[in-house]
């Protein structure tokens, strides 16, 4: 247990305890301190508990670092949390936690942000964006450059070292990755591939990476004093009035609304940002038909006006080029908050809303699409379908009947030109 970890934790470090490992003497082995290229320019880590304990872990078999597990105190007041330990250098990486206190984090009372639950969400997704950010500045995101140090690859070579924490998207959604509250405060929970060498510990090169570069990065990310505070506002004001434009729809009687000047068009199927100008190609902000036109009042925006789709049945129609797609996938992520800057902020949807489409070669089991088809070869039934590989228009009855199901008020159909509905049943579909 000595040699291989495991045999001791935080707690009896602190009782005297020590690591022992022959390896982990100066200049012994291939994972002493001499051989391990460390960036110096940040500090060796080695001004805090958990630094020193990582210092001498230097050289011991990778199972070791398994005795980092608990709490560790920090000397700017917050705690570092391993809840746990890869047993391999290729394994899942370790799970980490950074704890700030509430009073610590310094974030006013005037913001809200532990009273109002929207912006409770939009300040989590905000310090997610801002940590992830200063991760892939620093360079931290990034795992051991054997050529750099001169070194060797393969087993023998320097490995892991990168911190990761979720990346988000476009869309402001609820996250784990950070998480705000005054009994807890604001807390991070990363990744981090702990280093090695072959199955040796680098505990220096650790060290610097969790006690001197990591430290930089939670000072950037989670104290309001480091934040642009009117950017960090403007975010938390828009997802509440994304909210709350949202909230108004049902009683205005539609189901979704885009608000003039909203950028739809993205700037390509692997890119959500919006689309921008290019020489001779200005973007077209979309704006409202004068006989669609419906304003509303928000609590941070003010009033906007846009274009309110009705409750009832609304057609998109129009030649090839023309935006019915994009109008269409604008509304379909219509459910989602957008960050500020999106081009979509003011597009918005009924919460239930659901895509329809065909899906050529999906499965189905046990759906009536009888309202649809009814009149398959051999005489099977269609009130409990079943396939291994539907057709265009099977799947898409199928993903009608699966959307009622789930209880969907708002449908977005993607019509095929060889597909045709019964009205008539679909009426009955829609009652039932």
């Amino acid at each position: 247990k000595n040699r291989y970890g495991g045999g001791r934790n935080k707690r009896d470090y602190e009782n005297g305890s020590e690591p022992y490992s022959r390896a982990g003497k100066e200049g012994y082995g291939k994972g002493s301190r001499q051989n391990n290229d460390v960036d110096m320019a940040d500090g060796d880590g080695g001004d805090c508990e958990l630094g020193q304990y990582l210092q001498k872990l230097e050289g011991r078999q990778y199972p070791s670092y398994k005795d980092l597990i608990g709490e560790w105190d920090m000397p700017d007041g917050y705690s570092i949390c391993i809840d746990r330990c890869q047993s391999d250098p290729y394994a899942p990486p370790s799970s980490m936690r950074v704890a700030i206190p509430w009073a610590l984090a310094g974030f006013p009372d005037a913001l809200q942000i532990l009273e109002n639950s929207a912006r409770n969400i939009a300040a989590c997704d905000y310090l997610t964006r801002k940590f992830a950010g200063l991760l892939k500045d620093g360079g931290l995101t990034e795992v051991a450059d054997i050529s750099a140090t001169g070194g060797k690859g393969g087993w023998s070579g320097s490995k892991g070292g990168d911190i990761q924490i979720t990346i988000p998207s476009q869309f402001m959604l609820p996250r784990t990755s950070i998480s705000i509250s005054k009994s807890r405060g604001v807390e991070a929970r990363i990744t981090l591939s702990l280093p090695a060498r072959g199955r040796t510990i680098e505990g220096y090169r650790a060290a610097t990476i969790v006690c001197a570069k990591l430290p930089k990065v939670c000072k950037g990310a989670l104290y309001y004093a480091s934040l642009d505070a009117a950017r960090f506002q403007h975010h938390l004001e828009s997802f509440e009035d994304q909210e709350c434009l949202r909230n108004q729809l049902n009683s205005s009687g539609l189901v979704a609304f885009v608000g003039n000047g909203a950028i739809l068009p993205r700037r390509s199927g692997v890119d959500d940002k919006p689309l921008q100008d290019s020489p001779g190609n200005p973007v077209v902000k979309f704006q409202s038909p004068a006989s669609c036109a419906v304003d509303f009042v928000l609590p941070n925006a003010g009033k906007i006006t846009g274009m309110g789709i009705k409750k009832g049945v609304t057609l998109i129609v129009g030649g090839g080029f023309h935006g019915k797609s994009t109008l269409l996938q604008a509304l379909q992520v219509g459910i989602y908050n957008k960050v500020p800057g999106d081009g979509r902020e003011f597009v918005v949807t009924d919460p239930s809303a659901v895509k329809i489409r065909s899906e050529d070669g999906r499965f189905v089991k046990n759906v009536d699409i009888s309202p649809f088809i009814n009149n398959l070869p051999f005489g099977r039934d269609t009130t409990q379908f079943s396939t291994d590989d539907a057709s265009g228009s099977t799947s898409q009855a199928a993903n009608i009947m699966e959307a009622l199901e789930c209880g969907c008020t708002t449908m977005l159909v993607h019509f095929l030109t060889h597909f045709y509905f019964n009205f008539e049943s679909m009426g009955l579909a829609l009652q039932k």
